[in-house]
């Protein structure tokens, strides 16, 4: 009976097995000393991006104490193929090492690409359209569903799948995420909005005016309800009802309280709304915890 392949959400040993206990299929690989021109990089790599500054930092570490976690690589012909540890290679280069320890194993394609998931997940942490873009490349070259990535890497399957809808957002705001100018709760609040112009048009002024995701949240409440207040307007147009001087004298005392541009809509005897404008952020968080109290 074929041996069911291990989970990975514990890190690289569910693939090498732990000391002494070996997964089925893989053997625990010793660790061994290989020249750095031989290893050739991931191709499955789902990072993109490296952190100069981190980077040169590790790679001083490397130049002072070498490398002390073995590599992980793959024999492809006469060379090697990264499987995990692509910057502890670049610092090992960067360094000028000419040998690093290894672990030699053997792994397929799906394995390959499975530890570099894992690794930059658990270790270096992606960011989340790089996350997300590596799922879907996984998802889609082997044929698995959601559920099924989520079990080998320990992770929901609606984890996975608020990471998947990161692609489809315009490349602006995929860029604004990727480079932490919004966070991913911003990301999944402009996932809600229809519209790609409105959705880039939010995402700069968020940035802009370094909105909290709340705020944000806010703000598309209320602009869908004030979509939806005026979708529903009857065909017939009926003329509003005209305001009293009680209703004046409460916008009046409004706007003196809140410091904002207040007006009272009123479209039958007991119905109507009440819009409250700002200019500004600061505005907006004002307003909103003055309705809190």
């Amino acid at each position: 009976m074929e041996a069911t392949k291990p989970r990975l959400g514990r890190g690289l040993n569910a693939l090498l097995g732990d000391a002494g206990s070996p997964h089925a299929g893989v053997e625990a690989a010793p660790v061994a000393r290989l020249a750095v021109a031989k290893i050739q990089n991931n191709p499955y790599q789902p990072r993109k991006r490296f952190d100069e500054d981190e980077l040169k930092g590790l790679t001083d570490s490397v130049r002072m104490h070498g490398v002390l976690q073995p590599l992980v690589v793959r024999q492809v012909g006469e060379t090697y193929q990264l499987i995990a540890g692509e910057r502890r290679l670049r610092a090992a280069q960067g360094a000028g090492l000419a040998e690093v320890p290894v672990h030699l194993v053997a792994f397929d394609d799906q394995q390959v690409f499975e530890a570099a998931l894992v690794e930059n997940i658990q270790r270096t942490d992606l960011n989340p359209v790089e996350k997300a873009q590596g799922f879907k490349e996984y998802l889609d070259r082997f044929g698995l569903t959601q559920e099924q990535l989520g079990a080998k890497l320990g992770l929901d399957r609606t984890t996975i799948s608020n990471l998947l809808g990161l692609l489809n957002l315009p490349a602006e705001v995929q860029d604004a995420v990727r480079f932490g100018q919004i966070s991913l709760g911003h990301a999944k609040v402009l996932k809600g909005v229809p519209e790609p112009e409105r959705q880039v048009a939010l995402c700069r002024e968020t940035i802009l005016k370094n909105y909290s995701v709340h705020a944000l949240e806010l703000m598309v409440k209320q602009q869908k309800l004030e979509a939806a207040t005026g979708a529903a307007e009857p065909a017939a147009r009926r003329e509003p009802a005209e305001k009293t001087a009680h209703v004046k004298g409460i916008e009046d005392d409004l706007r003196q309280k809140l410091a904002v541009k207040i007006e009272i809509k009123v479209k039958a005897r007991d119905k109507g709304q009440i819009l409250i404008g700002f200019e500004s952020n600061d505005d907006f968080e004002r307003i909103v915890d003055a309705l809190r109290k």
